[in-house]
């Protein structure tokens, strides 16, 4: 029960977090949240943690719904070519921080060294949970912002954000766990636990989505000086390609 509760107050928190880096950095921060999140729902992932009725789930799972609804935000917000470079971005930065990573490791630890084990312990999965993670998260993430875009034709009203949020979402997100477990997880537990692990992660990430609904409502109505002049994507005038 304890996790279940902690959990909640994560959402929370992480939910504000993204919600005051948008406030205080516009697109620039969102920009520097996909950034951030793309390394550390990568890192988080590979903590496995027990909810009530001894179901298994990594961690992990809120912030990489954070990137759904940065790839949203920016697709709403600023059109569909920022939402792809959105996308091209947190690929590189995911890349980036894995081969770094991966040369740190190499270097032989001096005898009193007391950090060896730990980031091997951390980042020695890493070239396998980032192969899965950069494969899910590049089919997943294009097919959102492709989803969100083809669902705005029909749905394209203010008040239907919620529609097009949770429609790309869900189906982009139940994309990337397939690809992510398999790659990551297969062969490394037995079939009960990675089917667990699909589900619960597949399930946890359809409800936080639900969750960050009102969140993007909220971060949809900010204003900007920088922006005031600027035409939204929706505009006349503003062809989203």
């Amino acid at each position: 029960m304890f996790n279940l509760l902690w959990g909640l107050l994560f959402v929370v928190v992480n939910f504000g977090f993204f919600l005051l880096c948008y406030r205080l950095f516009g697109k620039k921060g969102l920009y520097a949240w996909v950034g951030m999140a793309t390394v550390v729902a990568n890192i988080q992932v590979a903590k496995t943690i027990a909810m009530p009725f001894d179901i298994v789930m990594t961690l992990g799972n809120t912030m990489y719904v954070t990137l759904y609804m940065t790839s949203d935000l920016l697709n709403e917000r600023y059109g569909r070519k920022e939402a792809r470079s959105a996308v091209w971005f947190g690929f590189f930065t995911l890349l980036m921080t894995t081969v770094i990573m991966q040369m740190v490791l190499v270097f032989e630890p001096q005898e009193t060294d007391i950090a060896q084990s730990s980031l091997q312990t951390i980042f020695g999965l890493m070239p396998r949970l980032a192969l899965g993670s950069l494969t899910a998260y590049f089919i997943s993430q294009f097919l959102d912002v492709r989803l969100y875009s083809w669902i705005r034709k029909y749905y394209g009203s203010s008040r239907q954000l919620w529609i097009r949020s949770n429609g790309s979402t869900m189906v982009s997100s139940f994309v990337d766990t397939l690809i992510f477990c398999t790659i990551a997880f297969a062969g490394m537990y037995d079939l009960k636990v990675w089917t667990e692990i699909l589900l619960t992660t597949y399930v946890s990430k359809f409800l936080l989505t639900a969750a960050g609904t009102p969140v993007l409502y909220i971060g949809r109505s900010f204003k900007f000086a920088e922006e005031e002049h600027t035409p939204s994507p929706q505009e006349p005038g503003n062809r989203i390609a």
